[in-house]
C-alpha cells in the first residue's frame, strides 16, 4: 500500500511547508522560501520547487505578491489534534504565536454519558473538565474540552488549574502516572451547534465539526478524552496521500 513517501517530491515539500504554516512556525504574513531557496534546501530542480509553491497556493495557504515574493495567508484552518501533539512535543506548547487561549471553565464536573463511556466511568461520576477557547487573528477557531478521572487532580494537580501546561496534558499524565501513551483514537462527526458553542465561537450558521480524541496506555485504558469543536468554515482535518489507479 502506498504511503506519504510515495508522493511526488513537490508534494512532499509542500507538505513540510504546510506543517510549518499550520503549526505557526511560519506565521501569517511571513515570507515563504523562494523557488531558489526551496531548490537549494531540498536539492530539487526549480520546476519542482515552483510546483511545491503552486500546491500551497491551491490549498489557500500562501499568496504571491508581484515583485515581492510569496507570503503566508491569514489562516483559514484550525490545526487538528495530531498537529497540536507534534507542536507540543517539539516546542512545549500546542499553540502558535498567533493563537491565544482562554479558560472559561476548569474544575470538577459530572461526566456526561459520552464522557463516561469513553473514559470507562459511571455516568455522572466526578471528572476534571478543562474547557478552552482558542483564537487566532480572525477570532475563535476552536472550542476544546478535555476530561480526566477526578482522582487525577491529586496525581497531576496542574490539570485542575486554568493555565497552559508546558508540554501538554498527555506528557503531564505520562510523567505523573509513569505510563507510556501508546495510541490515540480519533472520531469525527458533524452536527448542529449548541447555543453555548454558537455564542463562544461566534457562529453565523449552526453546523460544527466535532472531533473526539482518546489517549490510551499499553493496557488499552483511556486516560484522557479531548473534544474539539470547529466552525464549519475551518478545515481541521487535511491529508495528502498517494493514489494508485
Amino acid at each position: 500500500m502506498s504511503g506519504i513517501d510515495d508522493l511526488p517530491p513537490y508534494l512532499l515539500i509542500a507538505q513540510e511547508l504546510r506543517d510549518l504554516i499550520v503549526r505557526g512556525d511560519l506565521a501569517p504574513g511571513a515570507p515563504v522560501p523562494s523557488v531558489r531557496e526551496i531548490a537549494s534546501r531540498w536539492q530539487v530542480a526549480r520546476t519542482t520547487a515552483s510546483k511545491a509553491l503552486a500546491a500551497l497556493r491551491e490549498q489557500g495557504l500562501v499568496e504571491s505578491r508581484t515583485g515581492s515574493g510569496t507570503y503566508v495567508r491569514p489562516p483559514h484552518a484550525a490545526p487538528g489534534a495530531r498537529e497540536r501533539f507534534v507542536r507540543s512535543a517539539r516546542l512545549g506548547t500546542a499553540y502558535s504565536d498567533t493563537e491565544s487561549v482562554t479558560f472559561p471553565f476548569v474544575g470538577l464536573s459530572r461526566a456526561p454519558e459520552h464522557v463516561a463511556t469513553l473514559l470507562g466511568l459511571d455516568i455522572g461520576a466526578p471528572v476534571i473538565e478543562r474547557r478552552r477557547v482558542i483564537s487566532d487573528t480572525e477570532g475563535p477557531i476552536e472550542l476544546s474540552t478535555s476530561w480526566f478521572a477526578a482522582e487525577m487532580a491529586e496525581i497531576a494537580p496542574p490539570l485542575a488549574q486554568p493555565q497552559q501546561i508546558r508540554g501538554g496534558t498527555v506528557k503531564l499524565l505520562a510523567d505523573a502516572l509513569r505510563i507510556r501513551p501508546v495510541y490515540a483514537r480519533e472520531q469525527m462527526c458533524a452536527r448542529t451547534a449548541t447555543g453555548y458553542e454558537t455564542a463562544v465561537l461566534g457562529l453565523t450558521d449552526a453546523a460544527v465539526l466535532v472531533c473526539r480524541l482518546t489517549i490510551h496506555d499499553g493496557s488499552g485504558r483511556s486516560v484522557e478524552l479531548d473534544e474539539a469543536i470547529y466552525p464549519a468554515n475551518r478545515w481541521a482535518y487535511r491529508q495528502e496521500y498517494a493514489v494508485d489507479l
